[in-house]
């Protein structure tokens, strides 16, 4: 039997169901109490497929819901569906009397909030998991100044970590043959070099110079999780307007590259924030192009540097007093905006921003140890080096204000790449080429009172 067939028809009666349901149930006028009514009958329920059913008409009213009704709803998920410590105390006095697997497994139950279950059985509905993503994306936009919701947030974590699993996600290329509500998806999701038009979108999928993978996840069907952008080429790129250009020119064959360049990656499900699928991207991404192109030698990205802009203009001002004054009298430049049109201003420029962004890269860390920087963050504990920076690299408005006009390399290599995770993970270790040492060197020399370190 066509499971396919199966799955449609089963799919058609509870939406018939569902719309009868509405008909008579009035969802033009809901607000949370009815969501949470909805709630607690699908949390009563033991049937299967009236579970389908209630998941579904529970759903169906949270997108009717407006933002502050959607509030009050987080509000009391926080409140009445959290888990009873009165019920973790009797499990945990049970198990302290008796530390038998049964009682271990029943306090493991106490302590589980019972949104979590909820979260599971709303699951059950046809496109029930794209549905509580969205769920989620609507929660952080209302999480800023509420205690009570992050706890609900990391429910949604722990459930995501396991729906989300590797083992559930679907590697596809994504071309020009790719059908159209795909490719109009990527055009909207795409977050590093915005596509223009079609036209755009074509020359980045459609080139012989180009690949763009994306993992896809069954039970969200057509929208992908996150994709990545690859342009082949001939040695390491150094300048993003060069790959995006239209009248750029492509190598003759793809087998003569010997470079993949990663120079976007999109996270296109807000909701999913924090979970993370691209360091798996690209780990497989880089198996399939070895597979497809064996004389590829080189893996490595052109990302951008966002916020180095600002940390520069805050951090290395004469008021702070972290920079010598020769260097403070230096980056004043900034603020003609077309500085880097000039040859020889950009030249002096470049003599001191190149030093201090590998100073800034290496080590300005955030709160927990971190490099400050999140594209870093990302690569390196990947295990990537830290490669190269590229000086005008993206002359782009939105990269001479993010990233003071800087791209930089990060590169994989295969045979390093556990190597340098462990090491980042283990002490915070960071990969990097002699070069960037080198211009980290330079960099200390013109922060004031900086050791050797």
């Amino acid at each position: 039997m066509n499971m396919t067939f199966l799955q449609e028809l089963f799919s058609s009666i509870t939406q018939r169901d569902a719309i009868l349901r509405r008909r008579g149930g009035n969802l033009q006028n809901v607000d949370h109490n009815d969501l949470i009514e909805a709630c607690n009958a699908l949390l009563q329920s033991d049937g299967e497929v009236s579970g389908i059913t209630l998941a579904g008409r529970a759903l169906e009213i949270y997108s009717r819901l407006h933002a502050d009704e959607k509030l009050r709803f987080f509000e009391q998920l926080a409140s009445d569906f959290s888990a009873t410590p009165r019920t973790i105390d009797l499990a945990y006095e049970r198990y302290r009397q008796n530390r038998n697997s049964r009682n271990l497994e029943l306090l493991f139950e106490a302590c589980e909030p019972k949104r979590q279950e909820l979260l599971r059985r709303l699951n059950l509905a046809p496109g029930g998991t794209h549905e509580i993503v969205k769920m989620r994306a609507d929660m952080l936009e209302l999480m800023q100044g509420r205690p009570d919701l992050p706890a609900i947030n990391a429910d949604f974590i722990h459930l995501f970590s396991s729906w989300f699993n590797r083992g559930f996600l679907v590697l596809k290329r994504i071309d020009w043959t790719t059908p159209a509500n795909i490719l109009e998806k990527i055009i909207r999701y795409e977050a590093v070099h915005k596509i223009q038009d079609w036209g755009d979108l074509r020359r980045r999928l459609d080139a012989r110079d180009r690949r763009c993978f994306g993992f896809f996840h069954p039970a969200i069907g057509d929208e992908p999780l996150i994709f990545v952008e690859v342009a082949l080429s001939k040695g390491l790129p150094d300048q993003i307007q060069v790959i995006l250009a239209s009248d750029r020119y492509d190598i003759d064959e793809p087998e003569s590259a010997n470079t993949a360049a990663f120079f976007g990656i999109s996270n296109c499900q807000t909701g999913l924030r924090g979970i993370s699928f691209g360091n798996f991207l690209i780990k497989q991404v880089v198996q399939e192009l070895k597979q497809e192109l064996p004389n590829l030698r080189n893996f490595v990205t052109l990302s951008p540097l966002p916020g180095f802009r600002k940390w520069l203009e805050e951090t290395c001002t004469a008021e702070s007093g972290f920079l010598t004054t020769e260097a403070q009298e230096t980056l004043k430049h900034l603020e003609n905006p077309e500085w880097h049109l000039d040859e020889a201003l950009a030249h002096e420029l470049e003599e001191v921003i190149k030093p201090l962004a590998a100073r800034y890269l290496l080590k300005e860390k955030n709160a927990k140890g971190l490099p400050h920087n999140p594209v870093a963050r990302f690569h390196l504990g990947n295990g990537a080096e830290l490669h190269r920076i590229n000086w005008l690299g993206d002359t782009s408005p939105q990269g001479m204000q993010q990233s003071a006009g800087l791209m930089v390399n990060y590169l994989y290599v295969l045979d390093n790449i556990e190597r340098n995770h462990e090491q980042y993970a283990t002490d915070g270790t960071i990969a990097c080429s002699s070069a960037i040492r080198e211009l980290s060197r330079r960099g200390r020399k013109m922060l004031k009172g900086e050791n050797d370190k």
